[in-house]
């Protein structure tokens, strides 16, 4: 499989966790009966199957009835799951959600799910009993991966942060108390100089301070660090090695920057899109800004969920671009009087309305099976009209935007359909 390819499959593979993580942290249990286990991919399973019949043996201790049997009933669901294993689990390992949940009404719903494969290994094996599922591990191997620090500066402020994955994130700022060039009356233009000289001095080493103070403590994990500003003032302020030598040691770039505010982080990420080729960031990017001149200067975009359905049933569709915020499903109505099909799609959680036909007016009805999650339906079609799928980031203005304006279905396509 192509660099492409694998990165398409992590990314839809990362998609369907993320939507099975958020609704396991909807689920509360009453008392400490949710049981969460990660298994590590070089661990036995039987030493798990051992494990689990220790703790349901132990659970009948608990004083409490419900949660006794709550533990014991999720803890032998959880045995049969691991059933369907071999010797060891797959690869990255599995991890195994069971527990009855609140269902409303004072009732409650026995809940199971089984996450095969993660994103990254599972480090080590680990049980937890309590009222929430146990997410947190598996939320982290889902964040964006690539840590940049960036820094911007000017000799009036200057403002650090991060770039994590496709998101920057302003973290601290410094105003600086140099003087301007103009010197006040009665002091001597030598004495101005080296007062001015000695405030920027200061200043720079300000700066660096909380540059240090941010990124040292993360120095194994960076990937690099950005700095930004007017010249001359980033390159005195790198040449002056104010910097940790670490942190200096890891400068990959420095960009002009006309504004050192928090607004100057995004335009120094923007400037340095060649560092940053690789990141993340720059390919939601480039995807979204070849979208936008298509869109407003070319033929070959497409947006909204019926467009682009249109156009991917055509085989149109180079690129499905779709927002990572999206959390939507898609509703199949099929008219009995006219034989019309319609679709609508809503939100995940929103109940499944009636419907009105669009051809012959008749009101139709649609059962669970009609309904599915809008964005496998549409991966599904692209992957058999050999479509890319890129799930687009809304942690940058245009992604934003293909979420809010653009309902968070486009694409960008092989030849103009008129669709």
């Amino acid at each position: 499989m192509s660099q492409e390819g694998e990165q398409e499959q992590s990314d839809r593979k990362k998609y369907e966790f993320r939507k099975v993580i958020e609704d396991l942290k909807d689920y509360d249990g009453s008392g400490t009966q949710l049981v969460t286990i990660y298994i590590p991919d070089d661990r036995q399973i039987s030493d798990v199957v051992q494990h689990v019949t220790q703790e349901h043996s132990e659970a009948a201790n608990i004083k409490s009835k419900q949660t006794r049997t709550a533990v014991q009933d999720a803890l032998t669901s959880i045995k049969d799951r691991l059933r369907y294993f071999d010797t060891f689990p797959p690869e990255n390992g599995v991890v195994l959600f069971s527990g009855a949940v609140d269902s409303g009404g004072g009732q409650t719903e026995m809940v199971t799910r089984v996450l095969e494969s993660p994103p990254q290994p599972i480090e080590s094996f680990r049980y937890h009993c309590d009222s929430d599922f146990l997410t947190e591990p598996l939320e982290e191997m889902l964040a964006d991966k690539g840590l940049y620090g960036l820094i911007v500066l000017d000799r009036r402020e200057a403002n650090v942060g991060w770039l994590r994955g496709k998101r920057v994130e302003p973290v601290k700022s410094a105003s600086s108390l140099v003087p301007g060039k103009q010197r006040k009356g009665g002091q001597s233009a030598q004495r101005f100089a080296r007062l001015r000289l000695e405030a920027i001095d200061n200043f720079y080493q300000e700066v660096a301070g909380m540059g240090n103070d941010l990124f040292v403590p993360k120095r194994h994990e960076l990937d690099g660090i950005l700095v930004g500003g007017p010249s001359p003032t980033k390159d005195e302020f790198l040449d002056g090695d104010y910097l940790h030598h670490e942190i200096q040691d890891n400068v990959i770039g420095k960009f002009d920057v006309a504004y050192t505010d928090e607004s100057g982080l995004y335009d120094l990420v923007d400037n340095a899109e060649d560092a940053l080729a690789d990141a993340e960031v720059m390919k939601d990017k480039k995807q979204m800004e070849e979208f936008f001149e298509e869109l407003n200067a070319g033929d070959l975009a497409t947006y909204g969920f019926d467009q682009t359905r249109q156009n991917l049933m055509m085989g149109a569709v180079d690129r499905l671009l779709i927002s990572e915020d999206l959390r939507k499903d898609v509703i199949t109505y099929e008219c009995g009087e006219c034989g019309n099909t319609d679709r609508e799609v809503i939100d995940r959680r929103k109940a499944t309305p009636e419907h009105t036909c669009s051809e012959c007016g008749t009101d139709i009805g649609a059962t669970e099976e009609d309904r599915e999650d809008a964005i496998d339906h549409l991966i599904e079609i692209a992957e058999q009209r050999g479509t890319e799928t890129k799930f687009i980031s809304t942690d940058f203005e245009k992604g934003e935007q293909l979420y809010n304006a653009f309902g968070g279905f486009a694409g960008i396509l092989r030849y103009s359909t008129g669709v």
